[in-house]
């Protein structure tokens, strides 16, 4: 198979979809492996560490004109839309559900969109999205701590405290991948951290591992408006796998919290969990509204390439081998997990979310590999 490695283009995105270990061992299984002029330098990785490995290197057009499947690792924008041909096997994250322009886009390329964040596993676990999950959640709270300083509009307040001042509190609203890792990073700098989650089993397990400065809360409307009242820095970390993220923090609810108190919206890519949030950038991350300070950028894991592309690449790099060898339809069909990755396929939806956001026919998986 052809495989290509364009640039990421979407402003301050330095990852690439694949790294020279990889491009090797795909060269070796008998794959031609096309990477575009500079694509892995964000990341720390020289076009002559590409062609040692036996990938090629090439102009953009190249890359898209020739390549059967195309690893990337943000979803494709305007620019690249028409690019997308036919029956092209796009393997990246897409979040279709937070974006009806791309949705529409995909539909009429007829190109296969295999969405990393949905690949599934049977416990439940996105292990696409795991990685990119972690180092979010840990950089949420790095980003939150450094907008509290009074230089951005913020409270002023150093997160862990010192002796004889109290820590801020930290809110986190979801306990799952993100949410345990902000959890993780906020209680190590000393934070006074609380965990809002529905699952009572993850409550459960969160309180045997979690520290003692971090409490576990039963997420109810009650209890978020209470925690909002005294949080210093909320941390929005919910998410529904394909979907787009419920808006528990409505914008009235920005009155009780404090003026100066920082938001970091992690479910920004489906949509946000904070009604008033909307997608920044690592240029321009924060705007506020009502008091209270907004970081809202998409590619957080962005602003880290060299962590966050070796972190991608070890999840995604087993399922890339597989769609070259196999071809999208036939592993699909071998594996349950990555056919749940499914999105859209020669111009139908295919993963009930998507279908869901926009009010479009659900052509069902098992249909499209029949």
């Amino acid at each position: 198979m052809r495989i290509g490695v364009p640039k990421e283009i979407k402003t301050n995105e330095n990852r690439i979809a694949l790294v020279p270990a990889g491009a090797e061992a795909l060269v070796q299984a008998g794959h031609q492996v096309m990477v575009e002029e500079g694509a892995g330098l964000g990341s720390g990785f020289s076009d002559e560490q590409y062609t040692a490995a036996g990938a090629t290197m090439h102009d953009v057009e190249t890359v898209w004109a020739q390549a059967e499947m195309i690893m990337k690792v943000k979803e494709p924008i305007a620019v690249e839309y028409p690019r997308i041909r036919r029956g092209q096997l796009l393997f990246t994250y897409f979040h279709f559900a937070a974006d009806e322009t791309l949705t529409r886009a995909l539909i009429a390329s007829g190109a296969v969109a295999v969405a990393y964040e949905t690949v599934q596993l049977p416990s439940g676990e996105l292990p696409l999205l795991t990685p990119m999950s972690e180092v979010a959640g840990r950089m949420a709270i790095q980003a939150g701590a450094k907008y509290l300083e009074k230089y951005y509009g913020g409270l002023g307040m150093l997160l862990g405290g010192v002796p004889g001042v109290a820590p801020a509190n930290v809110l986190i609203i979801g306990g799952g991948v993100v949410g345990i890792n902000a959890a993780k990073m906020a209680a190590g700098f000393g934070a006074r951290v609380t965990i809002l989650d529905l699952s009572l089993d993850r409550l459960r397990y969160l309180s045997d591992v979690m520290p003692a400065n971090v409490e576990m809360i039963y997420s109810n409307r009650h209890n978020l408006l209470e925690r909002l009242a005294t949080a210093d820095l909320v941390v929005g970390a919910v998410l529904v796998p394909g979907a787009k993220a419920p808006k528990l923090v409505k914008r009235e609810d920005l009155k009780r919290m404090k003026q100066g108190s920082v938001v970091v919206d992690v479910a920004v890519d489906q949509g946000g969990c904070v009604e008033t949030i909307r997608p920044t950038t690592h240029e321009n991350p924060i705007y506020e509204v009502d008091g209270v300070i907004h970081y809202g950028v998409a590619n957080m894991p962005g602003g880290v390439p060299r962590t966050s592309t070796l972190a991608l690449t070890n999840a995604t790099f087993p399922y890339a081998q597989r769609l070259a060898a196999l071809g999208w339809k036939e592993a699909c069909r071998n594996d349950p997990a990555l056919a749940l990755g499914l999105n859209v396929v020669n111009g139908q939806v295919t993963y009930g979310g998507v279908a869901e956001a926009f009010g479009m026919p659900l052509v069902p998986v098992e249909q499209v590999l029949a």
